[in-house]
């Protein structure tokens, strides 16, 4: 199994029991994050192609973490994030905020509305774990 590894040389995998909803509206996209994450370890993956694809997953499967884009039409990264923190039964969750934009209001905003990590594109794999 293909594993990264720490400043240290130990090698880090993600929690392969956990299961990661991946959100994007570009299919291209969404391949390409399951498959890094299939790289770290993760073996249940489930993913959503807008916020509100990704919200009738997590209202209807288990998921540990949610990774998802920012910008996407009918409900974009920052809607779901903020529909996920409003609801007791999802508030709990790791939220990571996959975005080409930095521009500071935009990362305050986020932190602001409970974001877990933002993650710049383009990205390696190990800034996933």
């Amino acid at each position: 199994m293909a594993h990264t590894f720490t400043g240290s040389n130990t090698p880090r995998f993600l929690d392969r029991t956990k299961t990661y909803l991946v959100v994007d509206d570009f299919e291209a996209m969404r391949q390409i994050t399951t498959n890094q994450l299939r790289t770290l370890g993760a073996e249940k993956i489930l993913v959503a192609k807008d916020g509100v694809d990704a919200l009738k997953v997590l209202r209807a499967q288990h998921v540990d973490v949610v990774l998802s884009d920012w910008n996407m039409p009918v409900m974009t990264g920052l809607e779901l994030l903020k529909a996920v923190r409003s609801d007791d039964r999802l508030r709990h969750l790791p939220f990571l905020m996959i975005t080409a934009e930095a521009e500071r209001p935009r990362v305050e905003q986020a932190v602001a509305n409970g974001v877990t990590a933002l993650v710049l594109k383009p990205y390696a794999p190990s800034q996933l774990l």
